[in-house]
């Protein structure tokens, strides 16, 4: 069910920006790279666009001691939102950074809401090629703790995640 919703281009160069991890980043690229992301609807319901301000910096790490529960914590309780969080974590036999695309869709969404997203996910996941995790999440509880996340990632496998053992 296809809504005909656009992907704004500053959201495809996120994307972008975040799968890309240059061998030799200048401190400009290292002060921009994002370690997550959120994306909404426009106001006219006609293109997925950042979602402004709703995002976690690398260079923000050093004041945030769970990335991942920060992020939960942008998550917007009463409407729906797609995401993208770049996961450190590491696996019995090596050490991995994915992104993950996470289509946020709490049960107090309203059914309009819902229902745009979900008609509108997959232009948004063709744009994103490449990615190896999606998550659909539909409320907190889902989100639980970083145990939840790492399940998505490689179950049993991974005894790290973002440097804390699971």
């Amino acid at each position: 069910m296809a809504s005909g919703v656009k992907v704004a281009d500053d959201v495809i160069a996120v994307f972008n920006d975040m799968k890309v991890r240059k061998a030799q980043p200048s401190e400009e690229d290292k002060k921009r790279r994002k370690k997550a992301v959120l994306f909404c609807m426009s106001a006219d319901l006609k293109n997925i666009v950042l979602d402004e301000g709703k995002e976690i910096l690398v260079t923000d790490l050093v004041n945030i001691t769970d990335p991942f529960g920060h992020f939960i914590g942008m998550l917007p309780p009463k409407d729906c939102r797609y995401a993208l969080y770049d996961a450190n974590f590491e696996t019995k036999e090596t050490k991995k950074e994915d992104l993950v695309f996470i289509f946020w869709a709490p049960e107090d969404a309203p059914l309009k809401s819902k229902m745009i997203y979900a008609s509108s996910k997959d232009a948004i996941k063709k744009k994103f090629q490449g990615i190896k995790h999606e998550w659909q999440v539909n409320g907190l509880e889902d989100l639980k703790d970083q145990k939840t996340l790492a399940e998505k990632l490689g179950g049993s496998a991974v005894v790290t995640l973002e440097g804390k053992p699971v």
